[in-house]
């Protein structure tokens, strides 16, 4: 299979670009730099720099078996004071790139969507039938990029692969709460300040995990359109993640907190996903927080 990755050089696209060059396919990682690194370009993979919200594309395209959709905006925090970046690397990247598909005749598209898009909800775990009513401007847009996706699927025939992330964590990843308590125990290690209360309790899936359900949907989905939760089987409080952190790192910092049942405009207070989809598939979890927690700050450490 020839596959392109767009956000190849990013975290959790550089990790799929892994996988499917260990398992014999040829790979081009499509990726603008703005977030993604060149040192996360491993082995044959080959990288055109490119923004997909603007370059040409259909160029890159050709003769292209399946597209990994991974680029995009993906600062939730972010999102609330600048819309317009998610709307327009998220939907107008999204479009474009789609269309690429379809003047190529690509026939097989996954996209990294978000657990966001649900909103606050009542059903915890939430199944893939929940309605989505986003409370994030980055929810929002992704929730569009999945409508676009449904769209060409069923007027092109373009099987569509939508995947709502939890919180994936590990190495290469250069944001998200473990990533923020890291950097600012770098700055002062005997204060933590968390975001909102503290209370908020969200999944938490380390990337080996997500990678092997990624590539189980891919292989195993048989409708032209189909939407998986990729998540872990436990939500965790945001003081409990903090503990981690601070007793890995061997510190006892005094935590304060900002206030507030969110930790910014948009923040979900509460996220566990139904991941019973994937299950059948024969995936489960099998890197556990605190294994993969030790294994995140060993890396930070080293690239620090």
């Amino acid at each position: 299979m020839k596959a392109v990755v767009t956000g190849g050089a990013g975290f959790i696209g550089s990790h799929l670009s892994d996988e499917l060059l260990k398992n014999g396919h040829e790979v081009i990682l499509v990726d603008n730099l703005s977030s993604g690194s060149r040192e996360n370009v491993k082995g044959p993979a080959r990288l055109i720099q490119k923004d997909i919200t603007k370059d040409e594309l259909n160029a890159d395209f050709k003769d292209i078996d399946a597209v990994f959709h991974f680029a995009a905006d993906p600062d939730v925090r972010s999102s609330a004071e600048n819309p317009k970046s998610s709307f327009d690397n998220n939907v107008i990247g999204t479009f474009r790139v789609l269309e690429a598909c379809r003047k190529n005749d690509i026939k097989r598209f996954v996209f990294a969507s978000t657990s966001t898009v649900y909103g606050e909800v009542n059903a915890i775990p939430t199944p893939e039938t929940y309605p989505c009513e986003p409370i994030s401007n980055y929810g929002a847009s992704k929730l569009a990029c999945e409508a676009y996706a449904s769209s060409y699927s069923h007027t092109y025939g373009i099987r569509s692969t939508v995947l709502r992330y939890a919180n994936i964590f590990g190495p290469r990843s250069n944001h998200g709460v473990m990533f923020d308590f890291f950097e600012k125990l770098k700055e002062d290690q005997k204060r933590l300040e968390i975001l909102g209360n503290g209370k908020q309790e969200k999944s938490y899936l380390f990337v080996s995990d997500c990678i092997v359900a990624t590539m189980a949907a891919f292989e195993k989905q048989q409708k032209v359109f189909d939407i998986y939760n990729v998540g872990s089987n436990e939500k965790h409080a945001v003081d409990e993640i903090a503990n981690h952190v601070c007793r890995d790192l061997g510190l006892s910092p005094e935590f304060s907190y900002t206030g507030g049942n969110q930790g910014w405009a948009g923040d979900v207070k509460i996220m566990l996903l139904d991941v019973s989809k994937l299950r059948v598939l024969g995936w489960k979890p099998e890197i556990g927080l605190e294994k993969g927690v030790r294994s995140y700050l060993e890396w930070l450490k080293g690239v620090a």
